[in-house]
């Protein structure tokens, strides 16, 4: 495909130049599967077992997406990504879809050539540490160390909190997430900051995760999306509306385990959603079926929560924000009309 050049110097903090692909969806037609970016390894987001098979709720979105465009969730190409290339993979067309643990932000959003497709989750930045330190609060962390990950939001994040509390403190800083874990596990730092959900997942990496706490607090606001290049405005929209699919699902009780019902079911919003009537897959280039696909591939939300995140897997993390909107959550699909 073509591709048209983009300058994104004009009111950017962060002038980047790049290119957009002229139609992502006619590209991964052609070629036969998606190329989707994922983190190197966060339990519970995106992580390969020995076999090479990637599992988490990032991993989820892209199957979603396949199931929707190609009609198999199988049909996709994982690349591991560290927060530092992650963006870069995406502005250059190493991948259609960027499914990575990461904080749709102004600054992201409006200067480097991207755009966010929605919140998968929602999540806020809090710190882990060794439960013989006695600590309970973060206002407590006077000149502690603290690991984090390069390329990320935190570093931000920690530098506004300390300085809002007037606390001293040291950063110890790597590339990868392993690293990061490696060197807390290994004490050459006392806290480890970064996403709680996160830490969640840090912590069943180290060799006595019991002998570790996640303090409440979240420092943050971390609302967690996939992203697009920016100015394919049809795949924009075809990614956020496969993750607004699990979303409505998961509130019509739609999904992998209720499939055989919702294909009697004479209810409009789910004869909708079935493909059985109307054609919502119309004007996004998919077939009038395609959330079926998603739905009875991969699941709705409730269902990829829980088999990756909730009480079913290694996390067990509680719904909170990430329950919907009718149940005190935040999560709302838009009208599937």
């Amino acid at each position: 495909m073509k591709t048209l050049g983009l300058s994104l110097c004009a009111l950017a903090t962060v002038c980047v130049a790049t290119s957009v692909r002229a139609d992502t969806l006619a590209d991964v037609k052609q070629r036969g599967y998606l190329k989707c970016g994922v983190s190197q390894g966060l339990p519970g987001f995106s992580t390969a077992d020995k076999e090479g098979h990637w599992f988490g709720i990032d991993v989820d979105l892209c199957r979603a997406i396949a199931a929707a465009v190609l009609g198999d969730q199988s049909k996709v190409k994982y690349t591991p990504l560290s927060a530092k290339e992650r963006f870069t993979a995406l502005q250059s067309g190493e991948i259609d879809v960027l499914s990575r643990n990461t904080s749709y932000t102004l600054q992201r959003d409006a200067s480097m050539g991207i755009d966010f497709a929605g919140v998968i989750y929602y999540d806020g930045q809090g710190f882990m540490l060794h439960k013989k330190l006695g600590v309970t609060s973060a206002a407590q962390l006077i000149n502690a160390s603290i690991c984090i990950n390069l390329g990320t939001t935190t570093e931000l994040n920690v530098a506004d909190f300390f300085r809002s509390q007037k606390i001293k403190y040291k950063l110890v800083t790597f590339e990868k997430n392993d690293e990061v874990v490696a060197a807390y596990d290994a004490g050459r730092c006392d806290v480890i900051s970064s996403d709680q959900s996160g830490l969640y997942a840090d912590r069943t990496k180290l060799k006595h995760p019991e002998d570790h706490v996640v303090l409440p607090e979240k420092i943050s606001k971390e609302p967690l999306g996939p992203a697009v290049r920016h100015g394919d405005n049809r795949w924009g929209d075809i990614v956020r509306w496969t993750l607004f699919t699990m979303l409505e699902g998961e509130e019509l009780e739609v999904g992998m385990n209720t499939m055989e019902a919702a294909e009697k079911s004479e209810k409009p919003a789910v004869r909708r959603i079935m493909g059985a009537e109307g054609e919502l897959g119309k004007n996004l280039g998919l077939a009038p079926d395609f959330a079926k696909k998603i739905l009875s591939q991969v699941g709705n939300y409730g269902e990829v929560f829980e088999r990756n995140l909730g009480q079913s897997s290694p996390l067990k993390i509680d719904r909170g924000l990430n329950n919907l909107w009718s149940k005190g959550g935040l999560h709302y699909a838009m009208p599937f009309r």
